[in-house]
C-alpha cells in the first residue's frame, strides 16, 4: 500500500509535468515568468486545478486567459507523457497564497515595530 492517496500521487506528477510543459513546449511569447505553485486533483482524477504564480502583477490576467486558452494543447502533451487511462481535464487559477503570506508577513512587522515603539 503506498503512503499517500492515488489522488496525491497524480497531482504531484501533473505538476512536475505541466511546469515543464509550460516551460519548454508552450511558445506564446505573451506568457511571461510563471511558477506551477501546486495541482488539486479530484478524488476520481477527473478534474484537475492547477495553481500558478506570475511574477508581473500587470499580466497576470491576462496569463491565466491564455493558460486556460492553451489547455487542450497541455493535455494533449500530458497524455503523450503520461501512462495513464484517463488524463484529468485543467483548469488553471492564480494562486494568491504567496500574496496573502506576504500581507501578512507586513502586518506582523507592522505589530511589532509599534511593540517596539510603545516600550
Amino acid at each position: 500500500m503506498h503512503p499517500y492517496k492515488r489522488s496525491q500521487r497524480v497531482s504531484d506528477l501533473l505538476r512536475e509535468e505541466i511546469a515543464d510543459i509550460i516551460t519548454y513546449k508552450l511558445k506564446d511569447p505573451r506568457i511571461g515568468f510563471v511558477t506551477v505553485t501546486g495541482v488539486d486533483v479530484t478524488e476520481d482524477i477527473k478534474m484537475a486545478s492547477v495553481y500558478v504564480s506570475v511574477l508581473r502583477e500587470g499580466e497576470k490576467k491576462s496569463t491565466i486567459e491564455i493558460l486556460n486558452d492553451a489547455k487542450s494543447f497541455i493535455r494533449s502533451e500530458l497524455s503523450k507523457r503520461l501512462r495513464m487511462k484517463f488524463i484529468p481535464s485543467i483548469e488553471f487559477r492564480l494562486d494568491v497564497s504567496s500574496e496573502y503570506g506576504s500581507r501578512i508577513e507586513k502586518l506582523l512587522n507592522e505589530i511589532r515595530r509599534k511593540d517596539e515603539g510603545s516600550s
